[in-house]
């Protein structure tokens, strides 16, 4: 380490700020610690001018959701979207309709997961905060992160979000009467009523590259395998539902071959840290009933 290369001090110096991010402080200044003693070995085996080395480790403010731009923050959630959409086979998605069988599906089993995900992930990034006016800051943060992957045409993280601003142990709780009407218009997009027609309308009037909603690519293919037969009466193969069948593909696979241009972002991506920063169903649901019991207003701090 004494003769090491500039090269390999930012290695390390890369690997103490990974550390920084993700919270792991203490390991952070322990490494930092022994960089600096192997640095100082270096200076003097070397006899140079010293060198100040960034001090990552002095900073230790955790990131939130705020310290980043909203639509940085789309474009990479879109990257992550994208690098799992594109590994989906298109007989992945054939064989869940017909007989979900999870292991013959692992790369379309890591889409819906990562969908469960990121609206865990945001349901919690709202209702950790103590304070009220905390909470409402967060949740238009969130909706400001959803009118971007709407612009990026993202709508499956869109809806993950969506999802989570919109269930129940949030939407129960007591939102500024502007919030809850951008929040029903956010809804609209996905209105059940008439097959999800605005939906349907919206993505047919997109252009790659777009990351569609798989829940419903998923309910439509089931719809038809469940709703037609294979073959006809008199024996034939049913090529109206193959039809159908190839419609819902066809779109989907126009999409899952098109690309962002977006560069990755350590800083954001190891921020999200794979989404798995989330509380359970039930300890959400405990602490939006200490927000707000059941049968009374919101609790007094």
């Amino acid at each position: 380490m004494a003769d090491c290369e500039d090269k390999v001090m930012q290695i390390l110096l890369d690997i103490i700020y990974t550390l920084v991010m993700r919270g792991d402080l203490t390991l952070a200044r322990v490494l930092r610690t022994k960089v600096i003693e192997k640095f100082q070995i270096r200076k003097a085996a070397l006899n140079i001018v010293p060198i100040l080395l960034p001090s990552v480790a002095i900073n230790t403010k955790v990131n939130t959701l705020f310290d980043f731009k909203s639509d940085t923050i789309a474009e990479q959630m879109t990257l992550v979207d994208s690098e799992l959409f594109t590994k989906i086979e298109v007989s992945e998605v054939l064989i869940w309709a017909r007989e979900q069988k999870e292991e013959m599906i692992p790369n379309l089993n890591k889409f819906t997961e990562h969908f469960n995900k990121v609206s865990y992930w945001a349901r919690t990034r709202v209702l950790e905060l103590e304070e009220a006016r905390d909470r409402e800051k967060m949740l238009l943060k969130c909706i400001k992160v959803m009118k971007q992957l709407r612009k990026l045409n993202n709508f499956n993280s869109y809806l993950a979000i969506l999802s989570a601003l919109d269930s129940s142990p949030v939407r129960r709780l007591e939102w500024p009467k502007t919030v809850t009407e951008t929040l029903k218009d956010c809804c609209a997009l996905i209105d059940s009523s008439s097959s999800f027609r605005t939906y349907r309308q919206a993505l047919a009037e997109t252009q790659p590259p777009c990351i569609p909603y798989i829940g419903l690519i998923l309910q439509d293919l089931t719809f038809v395998h469940i709703g037609n037969n294979d073959l006809l009466p008199d024996g034939n193969v049913n090529m109206a539902k193959r039809g159908q069948i190839f419609n819902i593909v066809d779109q989907m696979r126009k999409f899952r071959n098109s690309h962002y241009p977006f560069k990755r972002n350590e800083q954001i991506l190891t921020f999200f840290d794979d989404f798995d920063s989330f509380i359970n169903e039930e300890s959400i649901w405990q602490i939006s009933e200490a927000i707000k019991p059941r049968g009374g207003g919101l609790a007094k701090k």
